[in-house]
């Protein structure tokens, strides 16, 4: 019954992808040195309820998950039961599209900054069609700095 609770899960992006993450609950489990992926800390509420506390990338999953500076926050204070893991992914610009996908749809408490989406540029007014806005302009007066 164990295996069952703890076994694959799947995650889905703000794309609307499902990533399919291993539960790793010990050192054995990890993947091997130099593999790179996504990871979640993860905390777990009447068995079934998760819910994600930290999501991240890693060029070696293993070493990054054996001294990540925010597991101790997430264990003591947040309660994280477990570490989902997806990989290997060895390219750089695919773990950061993924960790940005998973990190707008599933709006982790413990992610520092919220990843804004790419949008056109907003038209800017160039420098002539400021100065004829501008009445103070035309009555002669300074504009303040």
């Amino acid at each position: 019954m164990g295996l069952f609770f703890f076994g694959p899960h799947r995650w889905r992006g703000e794309s609307g992808r499902r990533y399919r993450f291993k539960c790793v609950l010990t050192a054995n489990g990890m993947p091997k040195a130099g593999e790179g992926g996504i990871y979640i800390f993860v905390r777990r509420r009447w068995a079934f309820f998760l819910e994600p506390l930290y999501v991240g990338k890693a060029a070696d999953l293993r070493n990054r998950l054996r001294g990540h500076e925010k597991w101790g926050r997430a264990y003591w204070y947040y309660g994280a039961t477990e570490r989902h893991v997806l990989g290997p992914i060895r390219d750089e610009v695919d773990r950061r599209r993924i960790e940005e996908d998973l990190i707008r749809k599933l709006k982790p408490r413990m992610n520092d900054v919220s990843i804004p989406k790419a949008k056109a540029p907003a038209a800017k007014r160039t420098a002539a069609a400021a100065r004829a806005f501008d009445l103070g302009g035309i009555l002669g007066r300074r504009r303040a700095a």
